[in-house]
């Protein structure tokens, strides 16, 4: 029984840990990454990748642009965000926009990498933190462009992701194993996920 309780208390701390340490989940505050977000790349410039990178098909790339082109047609004073998860043993899904999630839930898939594409925010930047690896370091695209972080191929799990916009805020939400959604976190950057707990991300939503 004090085992239980024990385990139910730390799952409301680490809960509300997500709030105060600015969303990264059940981290500690240190594991930020140690190099602040740069600045978004300028409108319609490429992909910048972070070192260990790695770039999704352009296929995938197409259609997460694509899905924000078509967004920001249908509304085109509105602040669109778009993203694709790759997970495991499904692979790349298709792209969903604003606040649809991406990845899977009770299925107990790590998500291992995300491309993400914006436009009316002034381009993006994202950071991926991975098993064995820490924070992947910092990637940019410019206005409709998409950029990857995360890896494929490896088996490797997503444990926090780190995104920034140009102008404005980002806001964005978590699922994690052993946990369920944590709180939503808005910020520029924003955080979510965990650190230093070995807990896979199983799923992300993602609005500005």
């Amino acid at each position: 029984m004090k085992n239980s309780m024990s385990k139910a208390a730390g799952a409301v701390l680490g809960l509300a840990l997500a709030g105060v340490l600015g969303a990264t989940g059940v981290a500690q505050a240190q594991a930020l990454p140690s190099v602040p977000a740069p600045a978004p790349a300028p409108a319609g410039s490429a992909a910048v990748a972070g070192p260990s990178a790695v770039r999704a098909p352009a296929s995938v790339i197409a259609q997460v642009e694509a899905a924000t082109a078509r967004q920001h047609a249908f509304a085109p004073n509105a602040r669109v965000v778009c993203y694709s998860a790759h997970v495991q043993d499904i692979g790349w899904q298709a792209a969903v926009c604003d606040g649809q999630v991406a990845g899977t839930t009770g299925q107990g898939r790590r998500m291992e990498a995300v491309v993400i594409a914006t436009r009316g925010v002034g381009g993006v930047c994202a950071n991926a933190h991975l098993a064995e690896v820490g924070w992947q370091g910092w990637a940019c695209a410019g206005e409709g462009a998409a950029v990857t972080v995360g890896t494929t191929g490896q088996s490797r799990r997503m444990e926090a992701l780190g995104v920034q916009v140009g102008s404005g805020g980002v806001a964005a939400q978590a699922h994690i194993a052993n946990y369920g959604w944590l709180n939503s976190a808005s910020g520029n950057p924003v955080y979510v996920g965990s650190t230093g707990q070995s807990l896979q991300m199983e799923a992300v939503r993602i609005w500005a």
